[in-house]
């Protein structure tokens, strides 16, 4: 397939001509923030760029520092936080997805390309493509049900940064409005409304070039207009070159603001590149490959995406009515080839995993709130629905282009055998599934320093599946409850205590759960594949400002799985493993010694383990869960307005890690990173960014693995190995950016 670099002379055409936008870093005064139901119930107090005057009794203003808001007087847990726009704008960032690492302790890499989505890491959690990590983008879940490559898979390369204005975040399953995939993290980020009418242009070394055209237009005194595209091209120092397109384009009309107003957004996404995926390390050793190089070279990636979203909010009685409604639709292709001559020694072992997936559904909430004598009661009532038709597939391929007429399938006695494509796939699975959720959430201020936070959800899900290649269907459901609580103490001298325990879930691949693809092996002790697995976790949080001028939140947590989710991504198979656990301490702090300056640092320590007395029921001989990290740690200053100076400097540090299941050793190092970001404001409207990433040049990788492969000439059973993908070194982008 012949394909063309993007035209960019175009999207710098499109710029629009508009009123002014508001200096950077501050948010409208009526933008309309989403329900409180996906930004976890904080007080709607709590916007950015305003200093409020406390709503009740009890209740304190909030504080807006460079990157995060105070939740002081307002959170659930310590561990809730809400990242303003001013950090989305400092942070240096080298792919989108890691603009979320500035939720603490998590950390956002890959192990392949630009067109996949990337690998998610927290609380001693290997969150792989996105299970466990819920993502909302203006209301829309971003995480795949039964997806071709990863269950909850979750590419967030549909989102332009600057039209971001804030990402709400929590951890746990503790929320009662944060349902499948958001047991352990999940995080909301509203649109923009009004982004400063620009025109940017990139360049940058590795083959790197960006154009960005974006404004609002107002059709009066509520009502406005607000569209941007962005078009890009990266090569990267990846042999042969990556090649990676894409376009991003959004249309946001909206009126009114917070509390009665509506939106109505249009986005879409298209993309195209090549994917380097981790390799063997003795392929690199013995020559075969350069360390930015790759044994398959037509391995490739293809997406697209396009959804249309609508929200509204209004007073109705004594309290509040916020609707949200969307459509989705997506397609995506991966070509990839992990094992190499493993199962197929003359073919290799290309896959190309597709599907075309819709997507319908929305949410409904009301919130009142509710006085009695000197005791105040806030309560939210909502309703979330989804449902999404899929057909996933997977084929065995040839240099992309070719697809053959048989497929390969592992065996436990580590055999390999054939078998006929049917209409030239392994697998094929038309799957419907549905997702009902009422949820329930009170909280109530018994006190000046005290409060409670008592929550209930009731998971409905249905799913159905049929295989058109074995001709064997699925259909079940399953109900779970989920009660959740918090007790918060405080505050006393400016500090918070919180209790908090609940449960959670991520529902499994459905294909694994009917069991409609070729079985892999004996199954697991664990039985069938649950629908819904629970998770149940605890929290014990401070939260403090008693030091001026420095915020700190510190949370201790466990959080138990009753199946480890298994996963092969190249067969589809999902299976339950053995019971985990995760203990675990976080430290997080801001300090802004200056107007114009902060110092942020988080730290992250956990012990994840599996939790089971007969650990050879489920093919283990140790404790220790496979790539899932011991500590986590990040730093980084942020300069804001300094004069017209402003930028960022931020570290980053991957714990150690196991790379087998059931085994200590082999240990991964993990990596560290610093990536800077210096911003200049010039004459007449004009902003010149230089941005250098991997500062010092490591050579550490971004993402080690330890599994089997073969290379040509090996033994059949192959070499069990480890496989890497290395950090991309030391590069830099030059923005230039007129503010019309």
């Amino acid at each position: 397939m012949c394909h063309k670099r993007l035209p960019f002379a175009i999207l710098a055409s499109t710029a629009l001509i508009a009123l002014p936008g508001q200096a950077l870093g501050q948010a409208s005064a009526d933008v309309a923030q989403p329900p409180s139901s996906r930004r976890a119930h904080v007080d709607d107090t709590a916007k950015e760029g305003m200093s409020t005057s406390p709503a009740r009794e009890g209740q304190r203003d909030v504080i807006v520092t460079a990157s995060r808001l105070d939740l002081l007087g307002q959170a659930t847990t310590a561990s809730q936080g809400v990242i303003t726009r001013s950090e989305v704008e400092l942070r240096p960032i080298y792919r989108v997805g890691q603009l979320f690492e500035s939720i603490p302790g998590l950390v956002v890499t890959v192990h392949s390309g630009e067109g996949k989505a990337n690998q998610y890491l927290i609380r001693g959690y290997n969150l792989d493509h996105g299970t466990d990590f819920s993502n909302f983008i203006d209301d829309m879940p971003v995480n795949r049900p039964t997806n071709t490559h990863g269950q909850g898979y979750s590419d967030l390369n549909f989102l332009m940064p600057q039209v971001v204005a804030r990402i709400d975040y929590t951890k746990g399953p503790y929320y009662a409005a944060v349902g499948d995939f958001g047991a352990v993290a999940s995080s909301h980020v509203s649109i923009a409304n009004d982004i400063p009418d620009q025109v940017s242009a990139t360049i940058g070394t590795e083959g790197y070039q960006e154009v960005f055209a974006g404004g609002t237009y107002r059709l009066g005194e509520s009502r406005r207009v607000m569209a941007a595209a962005d078009l890009s091209h990266y090569d990267g120092p990846w042999h042969p070159k990556q090649d990676f397109r894409k376009i991003n384009m959004i249309l946001r009309y909206s009126e009114g603001s917070a509390s009665d107003g509506a939106s109505l957004t249009a986005m879409y996404y298209q993309s195209s590149g090549g994917l380097i995926t981790d390799q063997p390390e003795r392929a690199i050793e013995q020559g075969l490959i350069g360390r930015f190089g790759t044994l398959d070279p037509t391995d490739h990636s293809q997406s697209l995406r396009y959804s249309l979203s609508g929200h509204i909010a209004k007073p109705l009685g004594a309290g509040q009515w916020s609707a949200s409604l969307y459509g989705i639709r997506s397609t995506m292709t991966l070509w990839n080839n992990f094992t190499h001559y493993l199962d197929d020694p003359v073919n290799g072992d290309q896959e190309g995993q597709s599907e075309a997936r819709t997507t319908l559904g929305g949410v409904t909430e009301y919130r009142q709130p509710n006085d009695i004598g000197a005791i105040h009661i806030d309560t939210v009532i909502g309703l979330q629905g989804r449902y999404d038709t899929v057909f996933v597939g997977r084929q065995h391929t040839l240099h992309r282009t070719t697809v053959l007429d048989y497929c390969s399938l592992d065996q436990a006695d580590g055999s390999v055998t054939t078998y006929p494509a049917v209409g030239s796939y392994c697998n094929a699975d038309r799957v419907h599934l549905l997702d009902l959720a009422p949820y329930a959430q009170t909280t109530i201020r018994w006190t000046p320093w005290l409060r409670t936070v008592a929550g209930f959800r009731e998971e409905f899900y249905h799913a159905s599946d049929v295989s058109h290649v074995t001709g064997t269907s699925g259909r079940g459901h399953q109900w779970l409850a989920q009660p959740k609580a918090s007790l918060i103490l405080g505050p006393w001298s400016r500090t918070e205590l919180y209790f908090s325990a609940g449960r959670g879930f991520h529902s499994d691949d459905v294909r694994g759960v009917f069991g409609t693809v070729p079985e892999e092996g004996i199954p697991l002790a664990g039985g069938k594949t649950p629908l819904l697995a629970a998770t149940s976790g605890y929290e014990i949080g401070l939260r403090t400002d008693i030091i001026p001028r420095l915020m700190l939140q510190l949370a201790a947590f466990q959080q138990d799985f009753q199946s480890e989710l298994t996963y092969n991504a190249d067969t589809g198979q999902d299976e339950a493993g053995a019971p985990s656990r995760r203990k675990g301490i976080e430290i997080s702090g801001q300090y802004r010694p200056r107007t114009w300056l902060e110092l942020n640092a988080d730290l992250a320590f956990s012990r994840p383990r599996y939790r089971t007395s007969d650990l050879a029921a489920f093919g283990l001989t140790e404790p220790y869960i496979a790539d899932a990290p011991n500590f986590i740690y990040s730093a980084g200053i942020l300069v804001d307005k300094l004069g017209p100076w402003s930028g960022g400097l931020q570290w980053r540090r991957l714990g150690t890690h196991s790379l087998v299941d059931g085994s200590k050793y082999p240990l991964d190092n993990g990596y560290s990173e610093w990536n800077l970001d210096v911003g200049y404001r010039l004459p007449h409207g004009f902003k010149f960014q230089i941005s250098i990433y991997n500062l010092f040049d490591s050579r550490d990788a971004a993402a080690d693995y330890y599994y089997t492969t073969r290379l040509p000439g090996e033994p059949a059973e192959g070499i069990a190995g480890f496989q890497t993908h290395p950090l991309e070194p030391r590069s830099a982008r030059f923005t230039l950016t007129k503010y019309l």
